[in-house]
């Protein structure tokens, strides 16, 4: 017998960490290898983690709602075969001395640990020990209601809420027999400020409804701030006349459904001409990379699918080889995984440029925030009917719709980016029945 430790994984490109939104074992379960133990949530994806080992589940590591950097150890599991020193052989007398180099150990700990042991700081999530840190908490003094006595975000929590928070020095949570009489004292009236700062000083009234911060939502959060932080944003527009492409899809739209089985979208038509202009173009399918910037090969594009409280960004690999019909299938099993809930991790990588239906819901102009580490994001706007005038200076009714580009100024220029937009346009102006296949 010996005990394996199962690691958060890394759920896609640049994915740093994850958030452990529900166990799907517990303790003393069996599992085989490859068996689903957890859903992990990110900024790009929603997983089911499989067991990399077949055998028992010996101690769940992080808990739900724990956000662990890629790495960090989730769990523990007991297998057949292994080294001769299982965890119970361990936790007598120093329980954590022997287990340090497990990264989070593997021995549970008794409920009054965490209260006397300075070793089980290595059992502390990332999530408890940044909330400790941004509240002055000495965990030393907390005692944790979780498995084995560990302390939870939960239980931080419900201490910085009561505006009990243990200092290094204070008495020890043993002799603290009524814990809500010490803060009454000095504490109380200087912590809810402190909170009310870290909280952005926004007030709640009678009638305001807070809403908890999901594990996804924070990281999207995150990772939008690490784009406007990181990456200078510059942006352009361009007004694309695409009446014949309208003309063209609508005339095909009914048969095309009931020949395939799925929509001939516009987005399917705008995502195949901007993959062609990324060849012909392909210094706008780079990233940012310190000292250098990395041009891709692979044309491979994100595309923005929206469910009621997240988005996501599956990736259509090699778009630049598809035609329309094989791009608008992929755009239709892509979003069906996304609100089904069964989008892999495998799905979201690879992205080097994000094209955004924002005209889906009727925007016709708008600047998207770069999807990080690409290097620009197109947003493709709603298709509205406006006058134009012509080139023989008559006025008609034309089908229009603008494209917003925003882009790294550290990577891209206006000059190449003028230049990629216009032959978009062309490309799209020049769809029509006479001019192009979908097959």
């Amino acid at each position: 017998m010996g005990i394996e430790n199962m690691k958060m994984p890394q759920l896609g490109e640049s994915v740093t960490e994850g958030t452990i939104s529900k166990w799907l074992v517990s303790p003393g379960d069996t599992v085989n290898k490859y068996d689903p133990i957890a859903e992990v949530q990110t900024d790009k994806v929603n997983a089911e983690v499989p067991s990399s080992f077949s055998g028992t589940i010996k101690e769940l590591i992080a808990d739900e709602g724990d956000t662990l950097e890629v790495g960090e150890v989730i769990c523990s599991i007991e297998i057949e075969g292994g080294g001769s020193a299982p965890a119970e052989e361990t936790p007598k007398n120093e329980p954590k001395e022997e287990s340090k180099g497990d990264s989070k150990g593997s021995a549970p700990s008794k409920p009054k640990a965490p209260s006397t042991d300075s070793g089980n700081k290595a059992r502390y999530s990332p999530a408890v020990l940044k909330l400790s840190q941004e509240h002055d908490i000495d965990l030393n003094q907390v005692e944790g209601t979780g498995n084995g006595g560990r302390i939870t975000r939960k239980d931080l929590k419900k201490i910085i809420e009561s505006g009990s928070i243990p200092k290094a020095g204070d008495a020890p949570a043993a002799e603290a027999q009524a814990p809500q009489q010490a803060p009454v004292k000095e504490q109380a009236p200087e912590q809810p400020v402190k909170q009310q700062a870290s909280a952005a000083n926004v007030p709640v009234v009678p009638g305001d409804i807070e809403i908890p911060v999901s594990g996804i939502r924070k990281a999207i959060a995150s990772n939008m701030v690490r784009s406007k932080h990181e990456a200078p944003h510059a942006w352009t527009m361009m007004e694309v006349d695409v009446t014949n492409l309208v003309d063209f899809r609508n005339s095909l739209k009914t048969e095309f459904k009931q020949r395939e089985g799925f929509n001939l979208t516009f987005f399917a038509f705008f995502v195949k001409a901007v993959a062609q202009a990324l060849k012909e173009y392909p210094q706008i399918n780079s990233m940012w990379a310190g000292d250098k910037i990395v041009q891709k090969k692979d044309i491979n594009l994100s595309i923005a699918v929206a469910t009621d409280d997240a988005l996501y960004v599956p990736v259509i690999k090699n778009a630049d080889e598809k035609t329309i019909k094989g791009i608008a299938r992929e755009i239709t099993e892509l979003a069906g995984k996304v609100r089904s809930g069964k989008l892999t991790s495998q799905d979201m990588q690879g992205g080097t440029f994000t094209v955004n239906n924002t005209g889906s819901f009727g925007s016709v102009q708008s600047m998207g925030i770069i999807n990080y580490p690409q290097a620009a994001i197109l947003q493709v706007e709603s298709i509205v009917k406006r006058p134009v005038v012509m080139n023989n200076g008559m006025i008609a009714v034309r089908d229009m719709v603008n494209l917003c580009m925003s882009l790294d100024h550290r990577v891209l220029d206006g000059l190449v980016c003028g230049k990629f937009l216009q032959r978009v346009k062309e490309i799209l102006e020049n769809t029509s029945k006479e001019n192009t296949s979908v097959y």
